[in-house]
């Protein structure tokens, strides 16, 4: 039987090898090979080099197609010392991956000669149990989920699309999630307001969902604005830093304000609107697709219109709404998949049915268009008044001629 050396000699007589200083002088000559930490999750938690993959060498063979599907990507795989790794880049190799390499001297020869190191904040224990399944996802893993421990979000609205958006953003953990709503809690709410109860009836909205969002999940805080949105605290409370707003609102002159708002903040807005059977959702998304105004010039006029208060809404539809306004800003946050922005997503429940249609910027939009006409905040409740009249009017002088 081969020797451990022995074994370690022929692995390394099979495959390519590259000594630290080489692999560091492709990344300052602006060439990007992926590097892949086979070491234990332990040793990866005290620093490993900056854009790793942690496939860890026990389960390398059953990971690593996931993480890396692209067998023709140039990679150079390393662990303490370049022994483990050696191994791991046969295996490599007998995957398909041709241009695996093998860093020689390994992690302690990098960090010998200085070169730069990334440190991670790593995962409580416990958080590692809650998040157990976005940590087997590639496109989350620990990185990831970091990241969403670390967002801020805000919700517009503790209704019917902000509590199903709440509860999954928090079940996620997102780390800090604002709440900004005028409202208590009505009976006639409970039909669709998940995150509240009957016993919370006469309770500022903000603080019972404060009160179930914390108790779904530890890691998240919560920060109530038992206020309604207007032009006066706006500033106040987007100086917060917020990545992404979950639109949540069921009128329009807050729709228009918080439109203009995250253009002039460069902040994306997932918005979502019900009706009965019928639900919408889309992002906008500063410099990357349209924005509310481009999609609606003008409110349309109240009686074509109605809010759910006055036409009603099917319980279920808020949550499967607001399900997919927390996918959007779940994946904003995260940096991955393909956004709604440019797209609105129009889903019935009465056929359970969902279409698409195409939105674009309008370059004379006069917010987000090339030559912007609206560049301070304007009297909301006046503009959609008014504009819904014009439209109203032009619809009467249509029909009498």
């Amino acid at each position: 039987m081969p020797t451990y050396r022995e074994l370690l000699a022929r692995a390394r007589a099979e495959i390519d090898e590259i000594t630290t200083r080489e692999a560091h002088a492709l990344l300052e000559n602006g060439q990007q090979p992926l590097f892949v930490d086979v070491r234990l999750r332990e040793e990866w938690d005290e620093g490993h080099l900056p854009g790793a993959v942690h496939v860890p060498r026990n389960n390398l063979e059953s990971r690593v197609e996931a993480l890396i599907p692209d067998k023709d990507r140039r990679l150079v795989v390393y662990c303490e010392s370049g022994s483990r790794s050696a191994f791991a880049t046969q295996a490599l190799h007998e995957l398909g991956y041709e241009n695996a390499v093998n860093l020689a001297g390994g992690f302690a020869d990098w960090k010998r000669n200085g070169y730069e190191l990334t440190t991670p904040t790593s995962l409580a224990p416990a958080q590692r149990s809650r998040y157990a399944r976005h940590l087997l996802i590639p496109e989350v893993g620990e990185e990831g989920q970091q990241r969403l421990l670390e967002s801020r979000v805000l919700l517009i609205g503790a209704g019917g699309l902000g509590s199903p958006a709440a509860l999954y953003l928090a079940a996620a953990g997102v780390g800090t999630i604002g709440i900004i709503d005028a409202d208590v809690v009505d009976d006639s709410n409970l039909q669709r307001q998940i995150v509240h109860s009957t016993e919370r009836l006469g309770e500022p909205k903000v603080d019972s969902a404060k009160r179930t969002i914390e108790a779904l999940n530890p890691d998240v805080t919560v920060v109530p604005f038992e206020e309604r949105l207007d032009s006066e605290n706006i500033e106040r409370i987007l100086a917060d830093g917020w990545d992404v707003i979950v639109d949540g609102t069921d009128n329009f002159p807050t729709r228009y304000l918080l439109n203009d708002a995250s253009v002039w903040h460069g902040i994306p807005v997932v918005h979502g609107s019900i009706y009965r059977f019928e639900g919408q959702v889309t992002v906008f998304h500063p410099g990357n697709g349209p924005c509310y105004r481009c999609l609606y010039p003008s409110p349309p006029p109240p009686e074509l219109a109605p809010s759910c208060a006055e036409g009603g809404v099917l319980g279920v539809l808020p949550g499967i709404v607001g399900s997919l306004q927390a996918s959007e800003a779940l994946k904003l946050v995260l940096g991955i998949g393909e956004s709604l922005a440019g797209r609105l997503l129009l889903f019935d429940a009465l056929g359970t049915t969902f279409d698409e249609v195409a939105i674009r910027r309008n370059q004379a939009c006069p917010v987000c268009g090339d030559e912007p006409t609206i560049t301070e905040y304007i009297d909301y409740v006046e503009f959609c008044s008014g504009a819904a009249h014009a439209v109203h009017d032009g619809q009467q002088a249509v029909h009498a001629s």
